[in-house]
């Protein structure tokens, strides 16, 4: 993972020409010999650095950090009406979505809005913050580095600058967390039909948020939930995707993953890739917030990767289930036809996401 002090030497070695160590230690107001560490750490966090003799270092691949206007291009390229608001923060910018905007559900905002932070703790983290304090409504939060990415169950997820898209967007509903049980499968079909219209195919879901090609993880997507029970609610949607992940990175993930260059060699600009998802994700919500998970659960069980195979599942208290999977119900719990202890007979139980581990057999 990199450091705030690594972070800082990664976007000088982004320049179009190398420095030398002692050039960068004087920018970053650090001694001299913490250079060659920080390049190690950069490194072992799966960076390619070149080493150009008697010049200095420099990014093998430097990458261009997500430009708004370019994402602004974007949207209105996909359908996404006038006007486009630029606000009073330079870094912010609002574009409205023609399938939400004057929808009578009274759950569709008024614009999709977003905000680009070149590093941060975590954009999910930022939103919740600001729950108490603004309205997140429609408002999506992008960054190149989390520090303290999250995924399910409190895993870190690992993002590289240019190589990953990581964003948040929250969402109001007048309904409480019942209703928004199966809310990460609903908005796993969503990145996945954004994904198969920029051309990558083959795209499937395992239960509970995971994207996935042939078995290895693509991405994740994590909600977190503010509000009463009974309702009104906040969303906030975490969304991770692989773009390029370096074999040096993989090492550093204790599970089979991919990218999405894997799949299809001409990749789409993060900017169009960011536009398609949110604002695949913006219909799907509000489609959501009219009819809930039963609106998505046939083409859920459609795409799950997992659909009628026999699986192993991991309790949190260390015991195994095994079963088939049968798909899932009307709040996006799985549902499992297990195994008796003699082999013949089995019944059908009912798993909740966050509870369990899914692995196939």
């Amino acid at each position: 993972m990199l450091t705030s002090e690594s972070f800082a030497l990664l976007r000088l070695l982004n320049a179009e020409a190398p420095s030398a160590g002692p050039a960068l230690a004087a920018q970053l107001e650090i001694p001299k010999g913490r250079i060659p560490a920080l390049i190690r750490e950069l490194e072992a966090a799966g960076i390619d650095i070149a080493r150009i003799g008697g010049r200095g270092y420099q990014l093998a691949v430097p990458f261009r950090r997500l430009d708004l206007a370019v994402w602004r291009d974007a949207c209105l390229a996909l359908g996404a009406s006038l006007p486009i608001e630029v606000k009073k923060k330079p870094r912010l910018q609002t574009v409205l979505h023609p399938s939400v905007v004057g929808t009578e559900n009274g759950h569709a905002p008024q614009a999709l809005s977003l905000e680009w932070v070149e590093q941060i703790d975590s954009t999910s983290s930022e939103l919740m913050r600001r729950i108490s304090r603004h309205d997140i409504h429609g408002l999506a939060l992008t960054t190149e580095w989390q520090s303290d990415g999250r995924g399910r169950r409190g895993r870190p997820w690992l993002g590289l600058p240019g190589n990953s898209l990581m964003f948040s967007l929250g969402w109001r509903f007048e309904q409480g967390a019942g209703f928004l049980a199966g809310l990460s499968l609903a908005m796993s079909v969503a990145i996945a039909r954004a994904l198969e219209k920029e051309g990558f195919a083959g795209i499937e879901l395992k239960w509970p948020n995971d994207l996935i090609h042939h078995y290895h993880k693509l991405g994740g997507i994590l909600v977190e939930l503010n509000g009463d029970a009974l309702g009104p609610s906040q969303a906030v949607i975490g969304v991770g995707l692989n773009l390029t992940l370096p074999k040096t990175a993989r090492g550093d993930i204790p599970q089979a993953v991919s990218d999405l260059a894997s799949i299809k060699k001409d990749l789409p600009s993060r900017e169009a890739l960011l536009a398609r998802c949110l604002l695949e994700m913006a219909t799907a919500l509000a489609d959501y917030a009219q009819r809930g998970f039963v609106a998505f659960a046939p083409e859920w069980q459609r795409r799950h990767a997992y659909q009628n195979k026999p699986v192993k599942l991991l309790l949190p208290d260390g015991q195994t289930v095994r079963g088939d999977v049968v798909g899932v119900d009307a709040s996006g719990a799985l549902v499992l036809a297990e195994s008796s202890a003699i082999g013949k007979d089995s019944r059908r139980g009912r798993y909740t996401a966050g509870e369990i581990s899914l692995r196939r057999t």
